[in-house]
């Protein structure tokens, strides 16, 4: 079985320990030793990292009924960061195999919400992505994305185009990014929370019309020695491409202007369409 090192936050982050105690929680929920599945020994992993055991009994697809198991964090950005509450959105790739059956992969992305406590901000809920079952043919746009090699696809984004409920909008940007860009994209649909974190505003996500990218070409957003004039040309492409509302971490000024930046999209730009 892989077995990749646990994500680490970089030192240019808002909140570190946030994105590692989600990255920690997530990561003891998805993989364990053979013989060590079953909910009892997840509630046990959860209890040792100081955090409510019956988070365990959130952990959906990151438990299958299956003996052994690795994960791998893709990444973790924030979904939403406010003074006292958080979404960190841990993106995973996971491996996973039965007593005698051969290694499948897949992956999930979790929506962990966290709250500010001493000494370290807790957990209070998990919400993993569910992207549904595939759709019986894919459209051609959804198919020339999913064998594109300069857009990079977690496993859940990969499933949210599969499913077809991700908007032509986002499929048409996201080819025409990939001209003069590699992307890595890190959330398309599912995983991401229902509203804009702190409002009852519905998010963009959920709706297919929105999708998210942690790294271009090969250079993450949110390490400071990415040049800003790489992201901002991406942010400024992605409104060429039809997007109504980009938000990343440098501030783009004018009237009117579909750009914005705040501390949740410190380490991704953020794509939205309006249909």
């Amino acid at each position: 079985m892989p077995q990749p090192p646990l994500w680490q936050p970089g030192p240019s982050e808002v909140q570190p320990d946030v994105k590692r105690r989600a990255v920690e929680l997530v990561a003891a929920l998805g993989a364990w030793p053979p013989g060590g599945q079953g909910a009892e020994a997840a509630r046990a992993r959860v209890a040792a990292l100081g955090l409510p055991p019956a988070l365990a009994d959130q952990a959906g697809p990151l438990a299958p009924a299956v003996s052994e198991a690795s994960l791998e964090v893709i990444d973790a950005q924030y979904g939403g960061i406010l003074a006292d509450s958080a979404s960190v959105l841990v993106v995973c790739r996971q491996w996973t195999r039965g007593s005698d059956g051969p290694i499948a992969e897949g992956g999930t992305t979790v929506d962990v919400r966290l709250s500010r406590a001493e000494p370290r901000w807790t957990v209070t809920g998990l919400n993993p992505g569910d992207p549904g079952p595939a759709a019986a043919t894919p459209s051609p746009g959804v198919a020339q994305v999913l064998a594109q090699p300069r857009i990079e696809l977690p496993p859940e984004a990969a499933a949210d185009l599969r499913s077809g409920t991700v908007h032509d909008s986002v499929v048409q940007a996201m080819l025409r990014l990939a001209g003069p860009y590699t992307l890595s994209v890190s959330v398309v649909r599912t995983g991401h929370p229902l509203d804009v974190f702190g409002t009852t505003r519905p998010s963009d996500h959920p709706r297919g019309r929105a999708f998210d990218v942690w790294r271009i070409d090969g250079r993450a957003v949110v390490d400071p020695a990415t040049p800003r004039q790489l992201v901002e040309s991406f942010m400024r492409d992605a409104a060429a491409a039809g997007s109504y509302n980009v938000g990343g971490p440098v501030a783009i000024p004018g009237v009117g202007s579909q750009f914005f930046t705040d501390d949740t999209h410190h380490d991704h730009v953020h794509v939205g369409f309006t249909a």
